[in-house]
């Protein structure tokens, strides 16, 4: 059991049960802990991730819920060890919210692969037994080592889904070497494809996306992409037939393997960043053609976040985003899933 009081009162959008609407509702943050930081958030993004958990579609969801991971706000107040941040700094908060600290993977800044097991920032118990909720909510108290700064030249709503949808592209494009001279696919350019294009153009590779149709070329071209090819004409495969040192992978749905192993170059990655609803198959022939390896990235730890943050604003990589009010948000899930947004919602938190 928790051993703090928790007296900070914050209103917040909840999801009673799995695929319900979501109510408006008032939950109690922990009092602040010596590293704590409490943050006023101001926006937070929706990522796909969030709906997958608030409809429960990988069965371990426990609500009533409270998603969010993309968080950007303004401390409001700090506990009586802080030194990093200060009442009125402009703050982000991510996936994650607490980690051991002590295992190889934490020391070396990668705290998602923690051993003993990272604390999710919502629907995770944290190591005080107590459940997690996350950014759709007006306050969250934060361990101060989970919290990084938003450069100035990043305005909030547009910082908030580089909390997710950023750290999830950057890190495998600098994790796979994606620069001056290697040729980058980036399958899907959605919330996290279209950052993807800038991140890889800005690192000096030479990108294409992948789309199911012609009505992102444009857009894909004023990202940064130098070449554009739909997916649905097999002719496609064909000519890009062993060209690709890297492919990220953003849908969230299954694709065919096989053909797209077919267009990877010898000792290419097929990187997945989405999370389908079910196992994806494919022949282990596509492999032995070229070495070829399939692999995913998790996020990022917190100071390659930071470094993400502070790359972003140097170059300009920004996310295109819509706002909403708070209570557009059911409205907001269903245009996700009909793939009806350009290219991410932004939740402002005044609204609620």
């Amino acid at each position: 059991m928790c051993n703090y009081h928790k007296n900070i009162t914050t209103r917040v959008l909840s999801v009673p049960s799995a695929k319900a609407a979501f109510e408006q509702a008032t939950i109690e943050r922990r009092d602040l802990r010596p590293d704590d930081v409490l943050i006023d958030i101001k926006y937070c993004g929706i990522c796909h991730s969030d709906i997958h958990n608030a409809h429960n579609d990988f069965g371990s969801g426990v609500f009533p819920m409270v998603p969010g991971h993309e968080i950007a706000g303004v401390v409001s107040a700090v506990g009586s060890d802080v030194t990093k941040f200060a009442v009125g700094d402009r703050v982000g908060v991510g996936c994650f919210v607490d980690s051991c600290g002590e295992c190889d993977f934490c020391r070396r800044g990668e705290e998602q692969f923690c051993k003993k097991g990272v604390v999710v920032v919502f629907n995770s118990i944290g190591y005080d037994g107590d459940l997690t909720y996350g950014g759709y909510s007006q306050k969250i108290v934060v361990k101060d080592k989970f919290v990084v700064r938003i450069p100035d030249g990043l305005e909030l709503d547009a910082a908030s889904p580089l909390l997710c949808a950023g750290i999830t592209t950057y890190s495998p494009l600098k994790h796979w070497n994606a620069g001056t001279g290697k040729k980058v696919a980036v399958l899907g350019m959605g919330g996290l494809g279209h950052l993807a294009v800038q991140f890889a153009h800005t690192m000096g590779a030479e990108v294409t996306v992948l789309s199911h149709s012609t009505n992102k070329k444009d857009e894909a071209f004023s990202f940064g992409a130098s070449h554009y090819y739909v997916t649905t004409d097999p002719a496609t495969f064909t000519e890009l037939a062993g060209q690709f040192d890297l492919i990220l992978n953003t849908v969230s749905s299954n694709i065919d393997v096989d053909a797209f192993l077919s267009i990877l170059n010898v000792d290419g990655a097929l990187v997945n960043l989405g999370l389908p609803n079910k196992p994806d198959q494919y022949n282990v022939f596509s492999l032995f053609a070229g070495r070829r390896s399939i692999t995913a990235s998790n996020v990022g730890g917190i100071k390659e976040t930071q470094e993400m943050l502070d790359f972003s604003a140097e170059h300009g990589i920004a996310p295109m985003i819509e706002v909403i009010r708070a209570d557009q948000i059911d409205e907001a899930y269903e245009r996700v899933l009909g793939s009806d947004v350009r290219y991410r919602f932004v939740i402002d938190m005044s609204t609620l």
